[in-house]
């Protein structure tokens, strides 16, 4: 796609913003069981590493689905696999509020991940097949900035909702919302034009030849990384345990610990859009990727290892982790630039994987540290972890980030240009 593309039609735009709302959709669905973390321990009677687990079975599923739905995107286009797939969504959302056992939770959250998968790659092929390239990395900052306005709608006001309804009422209400969706990105959304990409052997693209083209190269697989250890903090720490964090060791109350966590998520919405035009105002990507692991690392560690911080203290850290951490969505634009036109499905796809897969690994890992640390101490039948505990998991997110740094140094530039053409 070049940037002799027509004016992007109304119709474009409508499509654009239904794909964005899936997105933000999937962060409501996807950060949700942050404000129900005690209520899930009591209605399953388990520890934080079941409960990390049963969280995670949406990233499991989300992870595994990206690679499959690049490709699927690529031959067949986001409207039937958006609509059928927020329609999905909302089976698994009955199955996950009416499990009466967390191996059935665990499925339906495991269909819900699968369902929302195809949101984010969806959203971007729209962007891609009716808008100039020269807008793409503003549109991806778009799409995170409306996915982050979903993820705060699951923090204070789905805490609102659950502790007013209660937290199976308020996942079938979240299903019913899927499936509303899914009739309006049914008529709205256009067919994409099926085009054919010839690479230079003259031989057809397939699904596995896409991947392996994507997979050969270092660049490729520096990108996985950096979206992997940026989006790690967000998914693990304001996506699930932060809450409990604040509560158990800070003194907040659970309506105030999730406005407070919301702040990351804010963050990221607030520089989603300008990420792109500052980097292409400078002309390069790897600048802003380096600030965004520096910001991150130090307003994560300042978080955890320094004490009684105040309030607001806390809360402007939370908003600058999330702004450093927005900066990962440039591991996307980088991924597009990197590898061939034809390969831009199977290339977002698998950064995609990377990043969801860093909530399927954190979110469990911190849970199973916690409950080393655990002291036997329970509240109306949840478990209470002392602040140690929680620094000890949370570090885990520092070392995370300076395996991301090493990544961005093996980058190459893009320097804002397409490196690789068919």
């Amino acid at each position: 796609m070049t940037d002799t593309v027509r004016r992007p039609s109304l119709r474009a735009w409508a499509a654009f913003a239904l794909g964005c709302l899936c997105f933000g959709y999937a962060f409501t669905q996807r950060v949700a069981p942050s404000v129900m973390t005690e209520d899930l321990m009591r209605a399953f009677a388990v520890g934080g590493g079941a409960l990390g687990s049963l969280s995670a079975f949406y990233f499991y599923a989300y992870a595994g689905m990206q690679m499959p739905v690049g490709v699927l995107m690529d031959r067949f286009g986001p409207r039937k696999l958006l609509s059928g797939a927020m329609t999905l969504c909302l089976i698994g959302s009955l199955i996950f509020a009416l499990a009466d056992s967390l191996g059935i939770a665990s499925i339906g959250r495991a269909i819900i991940g699968a369902s929302v998968a195809c949101g984010y790659v969806g959203t971007m092929s729209i962007a891609a097949a009716w808008f100039p390239a020269r807008r793409f990395s503003m549109l991806i900052g778009i799409l995170q900035s409306v996915g982050m306005t979903g993820a705060m709608v699951g923090q204070a006001p789905l805490s609102f909702f659950v502790s007013s309804y209660g937290w199976r009422e308020t996942i079938i209400s979240l299903g019913v919302i899927g499936a509303i969706l899914a009739v309006l990105i049914f008529f709205v959304v256009a067919e994409i034009p099926k085009s054919k990409p010839q690479p230079a052997s003259g031989k057809p693209v397939t699904g596995g030849g896409a991947f392996q083209d994507v997979l050969s190269r270092r660049d490729s697989w520096a990108c996985a990384i950096l979206g992997f250890t940026l989006a790690a903090p967000m998914l693990s720490f304001a996506g699930l345990w932060a809450v409990p964090w604040l509560v158990q060791t800070q003194g907040y109350t659970k309506a105030d610990a999730a406005a407070c966590a919301s702040l990351i998520f804010l963050g990221w919405a607030c520089v989603g859009p300008a990420l792109g035009i500052m980097t292409e105002k400078i002309g390069r990507r790897k600048p802003i990727l380096y600030a965004g692991f520096i910001m991150g690392a130090l307003s994560l560690a300042i978080m955890i290892y320094i004490p009684n911080l105040s309030p607001t203290v806390l809360g402007s850290l939370f908003f600058v982790n999330g702004v450093s951490g927005c900066t990962m969505i440039l591991s996307f634009t980088c991924v597009r630039e990197t590898n061939r036109p034809s390969r831009m499905g199977a290339g977002l796809g698998f950064v995609n994987m990377a990043v969801v897969g860093s909530g399927a690994l954190f979110q469990p890992l911190l849970g199973f540290i916690l409950d080393l640390g655990w002291t036997g101490q329970e509240e109306n039948g949840a478990r209470i972890y002392e602040n140690a505990a929680y620094v000890t998991a949370f570090s885990m997110l520092i070392i995370a980030y300076g395996i991301g740094f090493i990544a961005c140094v093996l980058l190459r530039e893009t320097h804002c240009k397409q490196l690789v053409e068919e």
